[in-house]
């Protein structure tokens, strides 16, 4: 405990104060204040590597005040230059190339588009993959620069809303149901084929079927019977020679004067048969081929 005394002296005369016996030292001395200083120097210098660090990181990466790099945010959404790859799902609402440009989407192994809705399901999907491209949706559609849809698929049908579909492969085209047209043609200098290897060929219209061949000939082939059949009106064979070489002949007499003659005879079941031509009909005298 420390005491103090105090002593009264008039003026002129010295005293001597006496030494306190306890100084109280204020501050921080001897390891301490060094292991203080070499803290400070080691926050100076990670202050200094980390300022470093970020200014170098700031150039490689092109920060900048519009962006980073080459991606610059816009008032439209984001823009970027040149080729990018990302590692995890996009989602975005729009994707836009720039118009002296082409949009190139590529992946080592698919490219998968998904549309959502409200409730993240999946309502539309284009698949691109290295052997098929799969489009899954309720309705696809294909259309010109000016809307008009030139091609539509849907469950009801598929619809071709071009002027003219061309088939170039030398097999031609496989439908395994019926197909609806206006017109069926081949190009200039070929020729026209309807084939069916197993099963039969029908062409149907309510207002006639007209086939037509400008600079060729019209040929049917078939195994077993051709028919053609009117319900109300005639069948017309229109043309300067209509010929048919391989009708059944009755027998020749060779003491007729038929001067190589002959008549067309009909059965009654419709079937067609020559007979030597006379004075008179001889139709009669062959008609046992009828039966």
């Amino acid at each position: 405990m420390v005491r103090e005394q105090y002593t009264t002296v008039t003026e002129g005369t010295l005293v001597e104060r006496p030494e306190s016996q306890n100084v109280y030292k204020i501050g921080i001395y001897g390891w301490r204040k060094r292991c203080l200083y070499l803290f400070v120097l080691l926050l100076l210098a990670i202050l200094v590597v980390n300022l470093a660090l970020t200014i170098w990181i700031l150039k490689v990466m092109w920060f900048s005040p519009t962006g980073m790099g080459q991606l610059h945010v816009t008032k439209d959404g984001l823009h970027l230059d040149g080729e990018s790859e990302f590692l995890f799902p996009l989602y975005v609402k729009e994707i836009r190339s720039r118009m002296d440009s082409s949009l190139l989407l590529q992946s080592a192994h698919n490219v998968t588009v998904n549309a959502r809705n409200s409730e993240g399901e999946v309502t539309g999907r284009l698949k691109v993959g290295p052997q098929m491209v799969e489009v899954q949706n309720q309705r696809f559609q294909i259309s010109s620069k000016t809307d008009k849809p030139l091609f539509t698929a849907e469950e009801q049908g598929v619809v071709v809303g071009t002027d003219k579909l061309r088939v170039t492969g030398p097999e031609g085209a496989l439908f395994e149901h019926s197909v609806e047209t206006p017109l069926v043609r081949a190009d200039p200098f070929q020729d026209l084929r309807l084939e069916s290897p197993t099963r039969s060929l029908s062409m149907d219209a309510p207002r006639g079927v007209h086939i037509k061949a400008q600079a060729g000939k019209i040929e049917g082939l078939s195994q077993m019977d051709i028919l053609l059949q009117s319900s109300d009106g005639m069948l017309v064979l229109d043309a300067g020679t209509v010929r048919l070489p391989k009708l059944e002949q009755g027998t020749w007499d060779p003491s007729g004067s038929s001067q190589g003659l002959y008549e067309i005879c009909v059965c009654p079941d419709g079937k067609l048969y020559l007979s030597v031509a006379g004075e008179d009909t001889t139709c009669q005298e062959h008609s046992h081929i009828c039966l």
